[in-house]
């Protein structure tokens, strides 16, 4: 048994960098000691998730009752893939909504913060998002803040692309402590950038 269950869940568009980077880091926290593990999902049954740029991932299963779960960015600009088209959809902002309703901390990378605010989770909190969905962000939730990430305890976003990895470190700090976040990031050989806005 692990302490805390991380799940990242992908859908046809999304950005490689938004779900590849956390994974690489919470991985890396199992290495350095803690209790996580890390799995990457889709809403469905399917053999590959193809991603913005053209990488095609093999997902581990389909979406459960992860303690964190999160949602990559892509694709907000185009009407036929990515964040844009899962948020018509609203398969992928339903099930956003159950596990958060159920208990999980719910976090996103980059534009993924449309799909929270689709499933209603950043009303009146504050939030941040890729500065391509800013405007929109602002008209769907409200509170904007300029931050890389923002942590509003069981929600959490981060801005554009690899605000991500500082995401996750700040998720293996949070829950794990400082020591695991640190080794993580020399072993990246990352440094963050900016403050956490909590």
């Amino acid at each position: 048994m692990v302490d805390l269950t991380a799940e990242i869940v992908l859908f046809e568009g999304f950005d490689e960098l938004d779900a590849i980077g956390p994974y690489e880091v919470l991985q890396n926290g199992t290495q350095a000691g803690a209790s996580i593990e890390t799995r990457l999902v889709a809403l469905a049954e399917t053999d590959l998730v193809t991603a913005s740029h053209g990488l095609r991932v093999e997902p581990d299963g389909t979406i459960g009752r992860p303690d964190l779960l999160l949602v990559p960015g892509g694709g907000w600009t185009t009407a036929d893939s990515g964040v844009r088209a899962a948020v018509e959809d609203e398969r992928l902002p339903a099930a956003v909504a159950e596990r958060a309703t159920a208990g999980a901390t719910v976090a996103s990378i980059c534009t993924g913060a449309m799909v929270l605010a689709e499933a209603g989770l950043l009303e009146g909190r504050p939030a941040t998002t890729h500065r391509v969905a800013i405007e929109d962000l602002r008209a769907a939730a409200g509170e904007v803040v300029d931050a890389r990430v923002v942590d509003d305890g069981d929600v959490l976003t981060a801005g554009g692309v690899t605000a991500g990895i500082d995401l996750a470190l700040w998720l293996l700090e949070r829950e794990f402590g400082a020591e695991i976040a640190a080794a993580v990031e020399t072993e990246m050989e990352h440094e963050r950038r900016g403050e956490v806005v909590d």
